[in-house]
């Protein structure tokens, strides 16, 4: 409460002075648009009064404001990479505010006599003006720059960013790792407003959620200002919807095409359409996205071990069984194939409106609703060795150290739900995202105003998601000769393909449902303050409210259908055996039950297991109240300063259960949780000239623990001799950050940038592995896995990045119409306070997620009629979870995607397009320990769409 009134102190007496600057203010305004020769608006765009040495940039709806201007006729300046520099006459009246609109028309250059037009480069000009123009350092993509590859969702676009890798899921992007950090470590908002996540146990947002076309530009901000959130420790990713257009915008997309692991067809189509009224003041935008992608993958797993024990007896005294412990070379104990069918529907609307009272005050609606289907069969075949006590002499064989042959239990499970319009006998995943922002800007005297209110929830339901288990026990025969394809196959081919062998092991469903709720609401002031006599600079503060809360709801039951479904002969079967199978022709997964038949099946009275889904369940509040106050000022003619401050106050209550013997609530827990944050931080900025730029950043960042681990959850797993306790005392990570960059932008719009970064990082959390060495957990643990996540010591991220991207020109002929697009980062990590299983601190550990070498490369060519581009995508491999010990860590192998894209111009408003991902067919892939010792390997095939593109714009 102290905090909160010294805030508020704070803030009244900045109101007070804002309000004696204004009453003494004699001078007019300047406010307007910068738009391209469609209408467009563009944003980054320099406007100058060069005889006031008064200057401001337009923002991403190409709105510009300059204040206290002396009543006068001035000549605006504006410059604008790829565009010709445009003048324009405005008068300032005094207590007015003149209203300006300013279109300016791309720059053609002359090379020895031949005239040179930068085909398809609107969209990079857009980018890389705001990019030059911002104080801090970023990277933008313009929505032009996204249809130049061929990325379906906002996921697969980001990556092809500096310093950005994304981790897959069924092929597509999902999560973010910005410069080496977790997803969870950075933050994802929509026009300013955070998106919330429908994780479950985790602040992940998932990007594969919200499609490509439905966004205007992305903005990276690598290096956070005060008046942005401070919870982007990686970086803050910015996803800005489109605007409401000058006049009549009308874009429609309609494209099919195939996936080629299940030659199933993909149908996808989009709209845009908006215009504003005759007299300029209502503007409206509404889109809409449609993709309907029927794919799937092939999988295999593995776990290894290098521990072998078999029985020799039991001991007379104890009446103990006595094992007997064989050296042995790690092998695989555990080995699985997967083959999933999925369909994924996804579908995106969007409306946004504005309403321009007069040139001082503007209204605004943004809303984006989301919503994808992601229907899933799978088909698993498990194999695991059996428990030591269960395997005898003879029944094992070990070669040169290696078991190749054991007797295992096998498992046959099929994937499901129940048979209806929604579900299609598929398990169904119905995520949701929605965002409805109400906002204004506004000129009162010199003081500039911004607010913004928005509601946004993210949800993920999974009903009557459905699995049935048939199990059988045979001996198998273990081939690593290759571990990155290790297999298990039956020493007796009869034990595998007899399924009366396989006994009724399990049929169970269960319903997931978890919902993050986010209200958020800021306000901002700025007044222009010239502290240093050199052009135009502001003093800006406000606040901000975010109130969030994460509820996860599941439950689970188990049927008693043995007498019923004896064994796996009893039931429907379909044989979903692959010949071409991408892990290899070896893996002939067999028959399985039915779909169709666990999809039609009569469920009643179930037997709920609590132990399946009672730790699973929370609710979380946290409430975050911020305020900041930061100054942007010219030093000199060449070289900004903006320095700041910002406090942020977090408040959490978490509620979980506290569980004993597996299935007995004991009780829920509640703990509450208080913390602080206070974060200045500076950004300088030095012009060496009109297209050269140093920069350098000292900013200080945080990253909230995830909720599920700060649930105050104890979970005692008998069977399983697991125990999971949460960590309500958890601390959030934070972050001390350098960064040195420079840049020199091409007049031929391109790039050519280099810069290197440090991060100091504090409290990092990882979740630790260790045995229970007593009872303290209950009676009967010791001994048990315990499983905790705990705040680690220190860590840091060193890093370079370096980007470059051009038109050709200079070459002579048609060579002049490629262009490149290449960009690098190397990072190098390391970690401190990782304990392993037996309470050692581990040493040379690198900090989890962080990928040593990330690498992208585009050739593009494009002329006045056709423009194709190839391009690669590289992330190094990465520590991605700690185990107990080095040889337990999991990895995340290296990827190297490939695709093609290319459209043909049939005449100024319609056009042709095709491309072709995963051209190397790229798996997603985790090794254990080291690289060759596969864990998981999932194919996906290649995806090629074609289609029809229509534009039509009419200023």
């Amino acid at each position: 409460m102290k905090m909160k009134n010294q805030l508020n102190l704070f803030f009244v007496t900045l109101l007070c002075t804002v309000f004696s600057s204004m009453a003494v203010a004699q001078s007019g305004n300047i406010q307007g648009t910068i738009s391209d020769e469609n209408g467009l608006y563009l944003p980054g765009a320099s406007v100058m009064i060069s005889s006031l040495s008064k200057g401001a940039i337009s923002n991403f709806d190409g709105k510009f404001t300059l204040v206290d201007i002396p009543e006068g006729t001035y000549m605006l300046k504006v410059s604008y990479l790829g565009y010709d520099d445009t003048e324009k006459e405005v008068v300032v009246n005094n207590g007015e505010t003149t209203d300006v609109a300013i279109f300016v028309a791309p720059k053609t250059t002359e090379l020895e006599g031949v005239e040179v037009t930068a085909y398809g480069l609107g969209g990079t000009s857009k980018a890389l003006n705001t990019q030059k123009n911002n104080i801090n350092i970023t990277n933008v993509v313009s929505t032009d720059q996204i249809g130049k590859f061929p990325d379906a969702n906002i996921g697969d676009a980001v990556k092809r960013i500096p310093g950005i890798t994304m981790q897959v899921d069924q092929g597509e992007a999902r999560n973010i790792i910005i410069r080496g950090l977790s997803p969870q470590l950075n933050s994802v908002t929509l026009n300013g407003s955070r998106v919330p996540s429908a994780e479950g146990d985790n602040r992940n947002v998932q990007m594969d959620l919200i499609p490509s076309d439905m966004i205007q530009t992305i903005e990276v901000s690598k290096a956070v200002t005060p008046d942005m959130d401070a919870d982007a420790l990686g970086g803050s990713v910015n996803l800005i919807t489109r605007t409401s257009p000058q006049g009549f915008r009308l874009s429609t997309t309609l494209g099919s095409g195939i996936n080629l692991i299940t030659d199933k067809a993909i149908l996808n189509g989009s709209f845009i359409i908006g215009d504003r009224s005759e007299n300029g003041k209502f503007g409206w935008m509404a889109s809409a996205s449609f993709n309907d992608n029927d794919f799937g993958s092939d999988n295999i797993e593995a776990e290894w071990t290098d521990e072998f024990e078999y029985y020799t007896g039991v001991d007379d005294a104890e009446g103990e069984p006595i094992l007997e412990e064989v050296d042995v070379d790690p092998y695989a104990n555990v080995f699985e194939q997967r083959k999933y069918l999925v369909q994924r529907v996804r579908r995106s609307f969007s409306v946004n409106m504005d309403y321009k009272f007069n040139a001082n005050n503007t209204i605004f609606l943004k809303t984006m609703y989301n919503w994808r289907d992601d229907r899933e069969n799978r088909f698993a075949l498990g194999q695991e060795i059996l428990d030591a006590e269960d395997i005898e002499l003879g029944d094992f064989t070990i070669t040169d150290g290696v078991p190749t042959r054991f007797p295992a239990e096998i498992v046959r499970q099929s994937k499901g739900g129940i048979d209806n319009d929604r579900n299609k006998n598929r398990r169904l995943e119905d995520q949701r995202m929605q965002n409805y922002s109400l906002g204004g800007d506004h000129l009162w005297g010199s003081l500039k105003v911004d607010w913004m209110a928005s509601y946004a929830k993210a949800s993920e339901e999974r009903l009557n998601e459905r699995y049935a288990e048939f199990e059988s026990e045979y001996i198998v025969n273990s081939d690593i000769t290759n571990s990155r394809y290790p297999r298990f196959y039956a020493a007796d081919q009869t034990d595998a393909t007899e399924f009366s062998n396989f006994e009724y092991g399990e049929i169970t469903e269960e319903n997931q449902y978890t919902e993050e709720e986010d209200f958020n609401m800021f306000v901002n002031f700025e007044i222009p303050v010239d502290l240093f006599g050199y052009e135009y600079g502001i003093i800006k503060f406000g606040a901000r409210g975010r109130f969030k809360t994460k509820l996860r709801d599941n439950d689970f039951f188990e049927f008693d259908l043995e007498d019923t479904y004896e064994t796996l002969a009893s039931v429907p079967l379909k044989d979903y055996t692959d010949p071409d199978f991408y892990a290899g022709s070896q893996y002939a997964i067999g028959s399985f039950a039915s779909e169709e038949w666990l999809g039609g099946l009569d469920l009643e009275d179930g037997e709920s297991v609590p132990d399946e889904f009672l730790r699973a369940n929370f609710n979380v509040e946290e409430n975050v109240y911020a305020g900041y106050a930061m100054t942007n000022q010219k030093l000199s003619d060449k070289l900004g300063l903006l320095v700041g401050l910002r406090l942020e106050n977090t408040n959490v209550t978490a509620t979980g259960n506290q569980i004993e013997d597996e299935e007995n609530v004991i009780g829920e827990i509640t703990q509450e949780s208080n913390y602080t944050n206070i974060m200045p931080g500076v950004h300088l900025k030095y012009d060496i000239n009109d297209r050269t730029i140093l920069r350098f950043a000292w900013t200080n960042t945080l990253a909230r623990p995830n909720y599920e681990d700060i649930v105050p959850s104890l979970d005692i797993v008998s069977g399983d001799e697991e125990i999971f306790v949460g960590n309500p005392e958890l601390e959030a990570t934070t972050s001390m950050n350098f960064d040195v960059m420079g840049e020199h932008y091409f007049e031929s719009v391109g790039l050519l940038s280099a810069g290197v970064f440090y991060k100091d990082i504090d409290k990092f959390i990882y979740t630790f592995q260790q045995e229970a060495a007593d009872d303290s957990f209950g009676v009967g643990t010791e001994g048990f896995e315990v499983y905790q996540p705990l705040n680690g010591d220190g860590a840091s991220v060193t890093g370079f990045e370096m980007a470059f991207q051009r038109q050709l020109d200079f070459l002579p002929g048609f060579a002049k119409n490629f262009s490149l697009y290449i960009n690098y980062t190397y990072l190098s990590s390391s970690a401190d306070g990782i304990r392993n299983e037996d309470g050692d601190e581990r040493e040379d550990i690198d900090l989890p997620n962080t990928a040593p070498n990330m690498f992208n490369a585009s050739l593009a060519y494009a002329d006045k009629r056709f423009s194709s581009r190839l391009s690669a995508n590289f992330s190094d491999s990465y520590i991605d979870e700690i185990g107990g010990n080095d040889f337990e860590d999991r990895y995340y192998d290296t990827q190297l995607f490939v695709d093609f894209n290319a459209s043909y111009q049939i005449n100024t408003n319609l056009s042709l397009y095709t491309s072709i991902n995963n051209i190397t067919n790229q798996p997603l892939r985790y090794f254990q320990g080291v690289k060759d010792r596969t864990m998981q390997a999932e194919f996906y095939g290649q995806r090629i769409t074609f289609g029809l593109k229509y534009d039509l714009f009419n200023k």
